[in-house]
């Protein structure tokens, strides 16, 4: 808490500035020594350097807006991407929503998105230090983005406009470095309380995306985000936000690109096949919302097994929702097996990815005879009641 408030003055947000991100441990080294012969306090210094380390971490998430921001570690760790907030902030703009409350804001980053596509924002946090590095951050928008520290049950969400709800409910453990997700008890505001809100006022409740299904409202659209191959967020939509007949949604976003798959129920599984001449991974947004079939028949796929999410198929397709790799053999999954294919076609390089099966691939690796200069997937899977490695190629990806 020192060390933050030495932060946020004049002088400390000048140091800040003027050293810019920092990477390394040995910046760390260099930067604290250099701060402290020119005399500043050990707490200023301690609180700069961290922050220029956090902005680093930052960038990850927030791109060159990182540079200007104020971060706390549990605040960044928790913070949505900025990119992903930003299609948040689309979907409220073409629902006609004017103004959102953004109701536990941690640092501002959705709120940030959300000022930025030219909503009003009202943002509400409840620790006092977190609300005011959210007032920082969102300076830059004036009067359009006001930072209040209150609870998200005592805010007022009166006010003008069309105004929508947003909240992120899966609190963490109280302080600002060291995080631990708290069971589904521990949320603050109650999820009951979320939910019941939102039945009232169009809503956006940002959740875990392991989220228990069966607790999930039944007239809610719930729609699973993966980012860069990481499905990073599950958001319920309610009222106005919620697209009509739509209650499961991907949401696959590879770098400046995205791609939606919607339906308004969980998809039928695909029938069992033999495996064929393609084997796809569903990317994890389609899995957690259970649309595999749906994305095997545009396939033309069935599933390798009806416990496993691969798909395989003999047509030369694939899809923005999937990884397809072509199929060069199959063998049992020993190491010896998989070693004298690696050898005759002269594998130096190799990519392993499992499903089904008990195994760490960094240890399988090292059972492995790699030489060559060539380079191959290795899938470890189940079939039926049989470990099967499948060695492959990728397949360009769609889209």
């Amino acid at each position: 808490m020192s060390e933050l408030r030495a932060l946020l003055t004049p002088e400390g947000l000048e140091l800040l500035d003027a050293l810019g991100p920092i990477d390394s441990v040995a910046e760390v080294a260099t930067a604290v020594s250099r701060l402290r012969a020119a005399g500043h306090s050990p707490d200023l210094v301690s609180a700069v350097v961290g922050q220029a380390r956090l902005r680093a971490k930052a960038e990850a998430k927030f791109g060159e807006f990182a540079g200007r921001m104020l971060f706390t570690r549990a605040g960044l760790e928790q913070a949505t991407r900025l990119g992903v907030a930003a299609r948040h902030a689309q979907r409220m703009r073409a629902a006609g929503i004017t103004s959102v409350a953004d109701l536990g804001c941690g640092i501002g980053g959705d709120a940030l998105a959300f000022a930025g596509a030219g909503l009003d924002v009202l943002a509400v946090d409840a620790d006092e230090v977190t609300a005011a590095i959210a007032a920082y951050n969102l300076a830059p928008f004036g009067a359009n983005a006001a930072v209040v520290h209150a609870t998200a049950e005592g805010a007022d969400l009166g006010g003008p406009g069309n105004r929508a709800v947003w909240m992120d409910p899966a609190r963490r453990t109280s302080g600002h470095s060291e995080t631990r997700r708290v069971s589904a008890d521990d949320y603050s505001p109650s999820l009951d309380w979320a939910f019941d809100l939102a039945a009232r006022i169009p809503t956006g409740i940002k959740l875990g995306p392991g989220h228990d299904r069966d607790a999930l409202p039944a007239d809610a659209e719930a729609q699973w985000v993966s980012a860069d191959g990481s499905v990073v967020e599950l958001v319920l939509w309610t009222g106005a936000l919620a697209r009509e007949g739509v209650r499961r949604a991907a949401l696959v976003i590879r770098g400046e690109r995205s791609h939606e798959l919607t339906a308004g129920a969980d998809a039928e599984d695909a029938p069992v096949r033999e495996l064929g001449a393609f084997v796809h991974e569903p990317d994890g947004a389609v899995i957690r919302a259970r649309l595999i079939g749906d994305v095997a028949r545009t396939l033309d796929a069935g599933m390798v097994d009806e416990r496993i999410a691969y798909l395989t198929s003999d047509a030369a397709l694939t899809s923005p929702f999937v990884q397809s790799f072509r199929v060069r053999e199959i063998m049992p999954a020993n190491p010896k097996a998989i070693s004298a294919v690696l050898k005759a076609h002269r594998i130096g390089t190799l990519e392993i990815k499992k499903r089904g099966m008990d195994v760490d691939p960094a240890a399988f690796r090292k059972k492995l005879t790699l030489k060559g200069d060539q380079s191959a997937t290795l899938i470890l899977t189940r079939i039926g009641d049989q470990r099967r490695a499948i060695l492959a190629d990728r397949v360009p990806a769609a889209g």
